[in-house]
Formats: structure tokens, C-alpha cells, sequence
């Protein structure tokens, strides 16, 4: 079973420098702004996300579990992607848990920070993490015209 714990209260504070560096373009080319409307508010809400890159396809992993971006997401159907001044609005597709396994053990082992959250290490079978996807929804990204 996944642990639930708070988001960590460090977040508070590397968030903010995480928006102005992703904003500069500074970091590594999987980070994005990730901004959605509120589905009860209407307001545009945003936070710094990890992507998963493989090949073409881009994948986004929530690895606090289902927090409000997601709530919010799953509400619209579309995020706007943002980096170094450009803005990309983008459909988002879940996957389901078979489907989301290979890409949150990919995402455990680009951000072990998260390790706290997930019930498996990242050297784990990929089948162990079909388990984790019920509380780490795990979407594919696609262009908003397709």
C-alpha cells in the first residue's frame, strides 16, 4: 500500500525558484510549468512538473498521488505546458495501470526525491508498479489539434 504523507513543506519554497528557473529555461529539458484551470474556480493554477521523454511520446506522472492539478486536469482534458517563454496547450490521455507501470519506475529513477511516495525502489519489477498506478496517475501527453 502506497504511504500517504503531506506534499513535503519543502515544496513551499523550491517550488517558487523551480517556476523562475523553467521559466528562464534553466534545468533539465524535462521540466515544465504545468498550468491548469481550476474546475471550481475558473483561475489558472501552475506548477513545476517533471516530464518522462521516451522517443516522441512525453508522459507527465503525479508522484504526490491525485492533488488538485490533477483533479483539475482530469476535469478539463487539457494543461498548457510552458517553458523558456513558449506555451503548449495539450491533451491529456490516462493510461491505465499496465500502460503507466514502465513509465513511473522511469520517473522513480529520474526523480528519487519522490522515493518516499511510492511503495517500490526503482530497481524493482516493472509489474510491481502497476500496483503504484492506482495512486500515481500516470497521463500521455498529445498535441491539443489531434
Amino acid at each position: 500500500m502506497t504511504k500517504t504523507r503531506p506534499i513535503p513543506p519543502t515544496l513551499r519554497f523550491v517550488n517558487p525558484l523551480s517556476k523562475f528557473f523553467i521559466r528562464l529555461g534553466i534545468g533539465s529539458r524535462n521540466d515544465y510549468l504545468l498550468g491548469v484551470y481550476g474546475r471550481k474556480t475558473g483561475s489558472l493554477y501552475s506548477t513545476p512538473v517533471s516530464l518522462v521523454i521516451q522517443g516522441n511520446q512525453r508522459f507527465l506522472v503525479a508522484p504526490f498521488g491525485e492533488v488538485n492539478w490533477v483533479r483539475n486536469a482530469r476535469a478539463s482534458g487539457q494543461v498548457i505546458l510552458s517553458r523558456r517563454g513558449q506555451q503548449e496547450v495539450v491533451k491529456l490521455h490516462e493510461l491505465n495501470p499496465s500502460e503507466g507501470a514502465p513509465i513511473l519506475k522511469t520517473y522513480l529513477a529520474m526523480r528519487p526525491f519522490t522515493a518516499p511516495y511510492f511503495d517500490n525502489r526503482p530497481d524493482a519489477p516493472v509489474e510491481a508498479f502497476e500496483q503504484e498506478a492506482s495512486n500515481h496517475p500516470v497521463f500521455r501527453i498529445s498535441p491539443s489539434a489531434e
